[in-house]
C-alpha cells in the first residue's frame, strides 16, 4: 500500500476541492448575506490542510494499485464530505453542528438529497448555491473527474474508475485511455447541466433557481432552494422539464456518448437495461396515475401531472417533490417507494441497485425455471444477442446479498436509536438507494431524528453511493496483507 502516494493525491484533491469555495464566495459577496466569512476561511482550511498533506510527499512518485484505489475512494468520500461541512457549520445561518454538517455534506456528495435543514427559502444564496453545487461535483463521481487529471500527476488513474464507476460491467472503456473516457463524460455532463438550465430558465424560473436545479437534475440530487422543491413554482412545464432530464440522466452515459460520436439514436432503442427501464417506469406510471383519479386524489390531469412527476422522481432517485407521496392512498407510498430500489441504469447518475442488475437477476429466474424443466440443458443469460459472462452474474448475485444484508443491519441498527418501524425501514431504503426523501417521520426532513441515527444514515449513504463492495472491501484481511 502506497500511503505516501494516496497522501499526496488527497493533499492535491483537496487543494483543487478548495477552488469550489470560490464560487458561493463571490456570491456570498454579490449579495452581501453574511457568509462571506465562513466561505473565505473554509477556503483557508481547506487549501490549508490539502496543502500541509502533499508538501512531505510531493516528490514520490508509484503507480497506484487496484487496493490504493480502492482505499483513495472511499478516503476521497469522506475527506471531501468533512470539508463540505465547513461553510454550513461557520455560517452564521445556517451554523450547524458537526452531524448535521457532515450528514448535509455526505448527503450532497452522494447525491442523496436528504436534508435536515428547514427553512431553506430563508437560507443565504450563498448556500444555497453551495448545496446545489456540492451535489453537482458528486452527480458523476468526483473521482472520474480526478482520473482526467491524475496522468499530468504522474500517476494511472484505471484503479480509481474501476473502483468508482457504478454498475457490473466496469472495464468497458467509451475511449482507448481512461483519461479520455474521463473527460467524455464531463463534456456530456455539462452540456446536459446547460441544456437543463436554459430549459428552466426559458420555462420560467430565475436564473439563479435555474442553475441550481439544473445542478441538482443531473446528478439526480434532489435538493431545491425551496422548502417546497419544485413545488413551490407550481408549474406544469418545469415538472415535465424535470421528468425529461431525470430520464436522461438516469441512462447510461455511454449511451450518451455514442449518441454525440456517431450522431445517431439507434443504439437506444438497441439497448436492453434501457428497454427494461422504460417498462419499469411506464408501468409504475399506469398503476399510480389511474390509482390517484380512482381514489378521487386528484382530476385526472392533477392525477397525470402530480402521477407522472413523482414515480419519475422517486424511481430515478432524484427525490424532488411536487405533491406529499407518503400521504397517498392505498399502495402508492410503498410502490413508489419501492421503485427506487431498482433506481438508474449503470453508468448514470441515478442510484439503486441498477436496472441491469436487476434485469439480470430476473433473468436468471427465468432461466432457473427453464433448468428445472430441462436439467441438461446450456440456457445461457443474453443482454440483447451478447451471452453474459459467468463472472458478472455471480458478481450480481454478490451485491444483491451484500445489499440485502447491509439493508437488514443498518435497519436493526435505526430500530436501536428507538424510530419506528416504517421510518426505519424507508430512513434506510432512501440512503442506501441515495434517494433521499423517506416515509413515516423522514417524509420531509431528517432533522428531527437522533445523532446517532443520522451517522448510521450517513454510513448508508456512503455504501449506497460506492455500491457496498468498494467499501466492505476495506474491512477484508486479505486487503491489508502485502
Amino acid at each position: 500500500m502506497h500511503f505516501n502516494v494516496i497522501a499526496r493525491v488527497l493533499g492535491i484533491f483537496l487543494m483543487l476541492f478548495s477552488l469550489t469555495t470560490l464560487p458561493p464566495l463571490l456570491i456570498s459577496m454579490w449579495y452581501s448575506d453574511g457568509a462571506t466569512q465562513a466561505f473565505a476561511m473554509a477556503l483557508l482550511l481547506t487549501f490549508g490542510i490539502g496543502f500541509m498533506s502533499w508538501l512531505p510527499v510531493r516528490h514520490i512518485r508509484h503507480e497506484l494499485r487496484t487496493r490504493d484505489g480502492f482505499l483513495i475512494t472511499v478516503l476521497f468520500w469522506l475527506v471531501l464530505a468533512i470539508s463540505g461541512t465547513f461553510p454550513l457549520m461557520l455560517a452564521d445561518n445556517p451554523g450547524l453542528s458537526f452531524t448535521d454538517a457532515f450528514f448535509e455534506s455526505l448527503s450532497g456528495w452522494t447525491t442523496t438529497g436528504a436534508t435536515i435543514m428547514t427553512g431553506i427559502d430563508d437560507l443565504p444564496k450563498s448556500i444555497l448555491w453551495y448545496r446545489q453545487q456540492l451535489q453537482w461535483l458528486g452527480g458523476m463521481g468526483i473521482i472520474v473527474l480526478a482520473v482526467a487529471v491524475l496522468p499530468m500527476l504522474g500517476i494511472g488513474g484505471m484503479q480509481l474508475f474501476r473502483a468508482e464507476t457504478p454498475g457490473p460491467l466496469k472495464d468497458s472503456k467509451l475511449t482507448p485511455r481512461i483519461t479520455e473516457t474521463a473527460k467524455a463524460l464531463w463534456y456530456i455532463y455539462l452540456m446536459l447541466t446547460i441544456a437543463c438550465a436554459l430549459g428552466y430558465w426559458l420555462a420560467g424560473m430565475s436564473l439563479f433557481d435555474a442553475i441550481c436545479h439544473s445542478f441538482a437534475t443531473v446528478a439526480i440530487g434532489g435538493f431545491s432552494t425551496h422548502d417546497a422543491s419544485l413545488g413551490y413554482f407550481d408549474s406544469p412545464a418545469i415538472e415535465m422539464i424535470a421528468v425529461f432530464f431525470m430520464l436522461v440522466s438516469s441512462l447510461n452515459f455511454a449511451l450518451h456518448f455514442y449518441a454525440w460520436r456517431n450522431r445517431s439514436l439507434g443504439h437506444f432503442f438497441a439497448d436492453s437495461e434501457l428497454k427494461f427501464f422504460f417498462i419499469m417506469i411506464g408501468g409504475g406510471i399506469l398503476l399510480t396515475v389511474p390509482a390517484l383519479y380512482l381514489t378521487n386524489t386528484y382530476g385526472w390531469e392533477d392525477s397525470v401531472r402530480y402521477g407522472v412527476f413523482e414515480l419519475v422522481s422517486v424511481a430515478t432517485t432524484t427525490g424532488f417533490g411536487t405533491a406529499d407521496f407518503s400521504v397517498w392512498p392505498v399502495f402508492l407510498p410503498v410502490l413508489l417507494f419501492m421503485m427506487a430500489f431498482i433506481g438508474g441504469c449503470a453508468g448514470s447518475t441515478g442510484g439503486g441497485m441498477k436496472v441491469i442488475r436487476v434485469l439480470l437477476i430476473y433473468k436468471q429466474g427465468i432461466r432457473e425455471i427453464l433448468r428445472l424443466i430441462h436439467p441438461n440443458a446450456i440456457i445461457p443469460v443474453k443482454l440483447g444477442n451478447q451471452p453474459v459472462a459467468e463472472r458478472v452474474l455471480e458478481a450480481v448475485w454478490g451485491f444483491f446479498a451484500l445489499y440485502v444484508g447491509t439493508y437488514m443491519v443498518m435497519m436493526l441498527a435505526l430500530l436501536a436509536t428507538g424510530l419506528d418501524h416504517v421510518t426505519a425501514f424507508s430512513a434506510v431504503g432512501a440512503c442506501l438507494n441515495n434517494l433521499g426523501p423517506g416515509l413515516g417521520d423522514v417524509s420531509a426532513h431528517y432533522g428531527d431524528i437522533s445523532d446517532a441515527a443520522k451517522w448510521i444514515l450517513s454510513l448508508t449513504m456512503l455504501l449506497g453511493r460506492l455500491e457496498i463492495f468498494t467499501l466492505l472491501v476495506l474491512i477484508s484481511p486479505a486487503f491489508w496483507r502485502s
